[in-house]
């Protein structure tokens, strides 16, 4: 007998999700099928977009998201017990999967990288950031890169990507800490949008000639003000708006029109599963390879204890995590 504990979606969030908003249930697990797997999981994820995606979840149901797990019973011979995978089980302790959605991790994936990281930099955040970055900025080298919440699981792994195609990178994140890892790991100018006088006059100074891409992982009132900085034929993806998720009146107006249309902009927004297949396998073989040869550099922000699940959510949407959030369970 294997009881699984899920944390689901008590009520829809109203404004800043809360404790309130969740409630952890428990539940026996059925014996297995022909063809089945049992799962127990070791890292799980938060991520930013959990918290528009939730809205299509009905009162009850168990919160979405990825986890590594590994397999502790099995009935298929694919997935054998002890394979380890990436799972789309969402906030749950233990799981059943029929196979169908598994993802086995690559089989060259080096001892020196925690299992943790296919939930970051070598998993969707990254692939995220290659993609936003490679395909929908189509970024060249010498050119001029801006990403916003640059700590983050995205926005840092963009940033060095950027790096290592030659690029100018500039980055803005909300603390000092966040400041010294950006500058650590390569961006040639970051900032704390929080204490900058002017966000204008600091992006100006960053950049006098403006911006070739602008990577937005945060919307609102910051891409205002970037947008009429950007080059002509400038690119723009647009990955998330973080800083409007937990808005309850109206949105802040949009960036001036007259900029896109004069400074003739492409602004693009995607999700990262666009991309499957080989394209998305030489990608994963890329963000890993890069990391393994310390060309990418990493940083987890760990929380201890599937319990924590809830205030890691809320912790990360308010920007308490440097580099990606992860629960350990």
């Amino acid at each position: 007998m294997v009881l699984a504990k899920s944390w689901t979606l008590k009520q829809h969030f109203k404004g800043h999700p809360t404790n309130s908003d969740f409630e952890l249930k428990t539940a026996e697990l059925p014996p297995l099928k022909n063809g089945e797997v049992l799962l127990e999981a070791l890292f799980l994820s938060v991520d930013p977009y959990m918290r528009v995606a939730s809205k299509k979840l009905k009162e009850g149901d168990v919160m979405m998201g990825e986890q590594v797990a590994r397999v502790i019973e099995s009935k298929n011979s694919a997935f054998p017990i002890g394979t380890i995978v990436v799972t789309f089980s969402g906030w749950t302790s233990h799981s059943i999967s029929d196979g169908k959605r598994l993802e086995k991790l690559p089989a060259e994936w080096p001892d020196s990288l925690p299992l943790s990281l296919a939930l970051g930099t070598v998993g969707m955040p990254g692939l995220t950031a290659y993609f936003g970055l490679l395909d929908i900025c189509g970024v060249k080298g010498g050119e001029t890169v801006i990403v916003n919440a640059a700590a983050g699981a995205v926005g840092s792994v963009v940033g060095q990507i950027a790096k290592l195609k030659g690029c100018k990178v500039v980055g803005a994140a909300g603390s000092d800490e966040k400041i010294a890892y950006l500058k650590k790991v390569g961006f040639d100018v970051a900032f704390n949008y929080k204490t900058v006088e002017s966000l204008e006059e600091t992006l100006k100074k960053a950049s006098p000639d403006g911006y070739d891409c602008y990577f937005d992982n945060v919307g609102g009132e910051f891409s205002n003000i970037v947008i009429p900085q950007m080059k002509t034929f400038g690119r723009i993806a647009i990955c998330g708006a973080i800083s409007t998720y937990n808005r309850t009146g109206l949105p802040p107006p949009g960036p001036p029109p007259e900029a896109v249309i004069y400074q003739q902009l492409r602004m693009e927004g995607f999700i990262v599963t666009r991309w499957q297949g080989d394209v998305r396998q030489k990608a994963l073989r890329d963000l890993m390879t890069w990391t393994s040869a310390g060309k990418i550099q990493y940083h987890e922000y760990v929380i201890e204890g599937f319990e924590n699940m809830p205030s890691a959510f809320m912790g990360m949407l308010k920007g308490e995590n440097l580099g990606k959030a992860i629960v350990k369970a």
